[in-house]
């Protein structure tokens, strides 16, 4: 290392502590030497100042960034974090980042998962020279101080519970992918139904569209765990957990929708309150369906929220917060209720189908998610029900979990 990059990351240094330490004004003046064209005045060789912050800069965010994916991370966490924090204009660099930092490795040592979720986010190396990534907004001090503001979270990060194994040490293979050909027909149904339930306007079409992909979603697992029990020892398909954010505000309402669709689908949901996001364990077929059904409905809650339009009391007062918050908690009660139901009269139609008793295979497959949960959380801590702080709220709410879910019968070919 030269004494430019020394200084330099000495000053990367100096920011992340002024930052732990709540000094804003002199980690930005931190920021702005290492955003200077030239640096500080003496400085030897300042012509190359810029580039040798560009190297120290992305040295270090691709530090911090394989230390995160070693304790737990995955990309979008860091994603969602960075959004959660800063907004997001930090988004675009955190995931040229990211891209950067994953050519590093062999494609056959990165899990499959992993690389679906970064096509998801975008992560994608676009550009010709690495220096190309700081100086991509032309806006050199706002693009300094995002990547020094990355480096501090991911510095500072929480360890977090590892669901799938870090880049470079997946081995090919290792994620089961039979019968995934026909789980993605099933979604792709499952998805056509939740966006036609989301897209009317007329509640009668949405309450039919809904039940029916809940109908279908149930009878799917119930054919999968069949499927497994056949094969022998699971056949060879597990229990895993999954990440699904849970976006401000009102995020214990929302986590609780999420925790009673997961239930109802033997599945089961650990909230990480100030992370932003809950875990949810289950078979990997489940879990997919959890997650359209969960973002469907919450779509579906939103919309009947918000036209139930704002609230206040005789004084004036506003209470459309609290009635809000109790509106989305009663929804996820009725909700939760109602696909159980659905899922029951899956299970009975099942029995009646094949003639065989499905209780004990069932049983055994959400047993084998109760010990994937303890296994990852160990000291799990259930939370007490939260009062209900809005009446008016409560009933609305549970009125239109009736309308997003009734029992509709039809048959799903």
């Amino acid at each position: 290392m030269d004494q430019n990059e020394q200084i330099a990351q000495e000053i990367v240094d100096d920011a992340i502590r002024w930052r732990r330490m709540c000094d804003e004004e002199r980690f930005h003046q931190c920021a702005a030497v290492l955003a200077a064209p030239y640096g500080l005045p003496g400085m030897p060789e300042p012509a190359r100042w810029a580039r040798t912050v560009d190297r120290v800069l992305l040295s270090a965010l691709c530090r911090v960034v394989t230390a995160a994916w070693h304790d737990g991370w995955q990309p979008a966490d860091v994603v969602r974090r960075m959004r959660r924090v800063y907004g997001d204009a930090h988004v675009r660099l955190t995931l040229d980042v990211i891209a950067a930092e994953m050519r590093a490795y062999a494609v056959a040592t990165v899990d499959e998962r992993w690389l679906a979720q970064m096509a998801e986010l975008g992560a994608r190396v676009w550009w010709d020279a690495d220096e190309e990534i700081l100086r991509a907004d032309g806006d050199r001090q706002t693009t300094v101080v995002h990547a020094l503001h990355l480096v501090y979270e991911l510095t500072w990060r929480s360890t977090l519970p590892r669901l799938w194994p870090p880049p470079g040490t997946a081995r090919p293979g290792a994620v089961p992918t039979s019968g995934r050909a026909g789980d993605e027909r099933t979604l792709a149904r499952i998805r056509a139904l939740l966006a036609k339930a989301e897209s009317t306007d007329f509640p009668a079409e949405a309450e039919t569209f809904t039940s029916a992909a809940q109908s279908l979603m149930a009878r799917h697992s119930i054919d999968a765990a069949m499927l497994a029990d056949s094969a022998g020892s699971g056949g060879g398909d597990e229990p895993c957990g999954r990440r699904v954010g849970i976006d401000t505000p009102y995020e214990s309402a929302k986590a609780n929708l999420l925790a009673e669709v997961a239930v109802a689908n033997r599945c089961r949901a650990v909230w990480s309150k100030g992370l932003g996001f809950s875990t949810v364990f289950g078979f990997d077929s489940d879990l997919d369906a959890v997650e359209l059904l969960f973002t469907s409905l919450l779509v579906q809650a939103t919309s009947a929220m918000v036209k139930e339009g704002a609230r206040r009391d005789r004084s004036g007062t506003s209470r459309t917060r609290s009635f809000r918050q109790s509106f989305l908690l009663a929804y996820a009660q009725r909700i939760g209720e109602r696909l159980s139901a659905a899922s029951g009269q899956a299970v009975r139609q099942a029995v009646e189908e094949t003639g065989r008793d499905l209780l004990p295979v069932l049983a055994a497959r959400e047993q084998a998610v109760d010990e994937a949960v303890h296994a990852m959380f160990p000291r799990l801590v259930r939370g007490g029900s939260r009062p209900v702080a809005n009446l008016d709220g409560w009933v609305s709410g549970r009125a239109a979990a009736d309308l997003a879910l009734l029992n509709a019968r039809r048959r799903i070919t």
